[in-house]
């Protein structure tokens, strides 16, 4: 008979070993699991970083185009409390408005501001901006000199005639200087003579190819902020109590912007009497502190 084979004695598993085998199938799944994910991270990075690499377009990204940036700079700067067009210099008659009792505080402040802008020197400044601004866009020579006469015929005094004249020439100087404009200096001549601020800024716009409605609304903003800044002064105010007024004239100069780019020359008119009154009685006030 063959002999058996002599049995194998089972091999004892002994903790060690059990734990040993277990760490081993451990790190070899921990192994598979993070291979597999290291391969869905690149798989799903790689196409975005490929996307990235181009150029996204301004308006998919919720931006504005190298156009409209350069707009919107210009009119920041040329709007700017900081723009050496001497406008702190003046009030508009609100300093004699002051001295008479008609304003006093906060409230009568923002009362006459809005008035002045609905019905006074403000509409007036923003039909006369939007109309020069129309006819410099369309190369109107004859149409822009006769808005420029009119715009400087159409001032109730003579200290109002000074403010504004010299900030138009101001304006037209510093811009024109600081930024090279084709086209602007014959703009200029074809006004004939002096310009007002309200159409210096329009032609300065339209020349620059600034669009008309920012335009409208960034110069009734520094038209506001001019006349709060000299009020502050005089009556005083705070720095709290005027950054109020300002606010609580945003509607008042959003909606004085649409009526001066909707009207015509024909719609001009002023109904703000006591203004013009106390732009009038300015030139002979005892004490000032400003040219108007």
């Amino acid at each position: 008979m063959p002999a058996t084979p002599p049995r194998r004695k089972p091999r004892l598993r002994t903790p060690a070993t059990i734990m040993l085998r277990t760490v081993t199938i451990t790190t070899m799944m921990a192994t598979i699991i993070m291979t597999s994910i290291a391969t869905t991270i690149i798989t799903t990075i790689t196409p975005m970083l490929m996307t990235t690499s181009e150029p996204v377009p301004a308006e998919l990204q919720g931006g504005m185009t190298a156009d409209e940036g350069a707009a919107l700079y210009r009119l920041m700067t040329w709007l700017s409390p900081a723009f050496p067009v001497g406008a702190f210099s003046y009030s508009s008659g609100i300093e004699w408005a002051v001295e008479a009792g008609d304003i006093t505080d906060a409230a009568s402040l923002r009362d006459w501001l809005a008035a002045m802008l609905t019905d006074g020197s403000g509409f007036c400044d923003g039909v006369f901006l939007a109309q020069a601004h129309r006819a410099a866009s369309a190369n109107d020579e004859a149409g822009l000199r006769e808005i420029a006469e009119l715009a400087a015929a159409f001032v109730p005094s003579r200290e109002r005639q000074l403010e504004t004249s010299t900030q138009g020439r101001a304006f037209i100087d510093i811009a024109s200087a600081a930024w090279t404009c084709d086209g602007l200096d014959e703009l200029i001549s074809a006004c004939g003579g002096g310009i007002v601020y309200p159409v210096a800024v329009g032609i300065v716009s339209a020349a620059h190819k600034i669009p008309l409605a920012p335009a409208m609304h960034a110069f009734l903003h520094a038209l506001v902020s001019n006349w709060i800044s000299a009020g502050a002064r005089l009556v005083p105010l705070g720095q709290t109590d005027s950054q109020r007024i300002l606010a609580a004239l945003e509607p008042v100069v959003v909606s004085t912007a649409k009526r001066a780019l909707q009207a015509s020359l024909d719609d001009l008119g002023s109904a703000t009497f006591r203004a013009d009154l106390a732009s009038l009685r300015h030139e002979t006030q005892y004490t000032r502190l400003f040219r108007s």
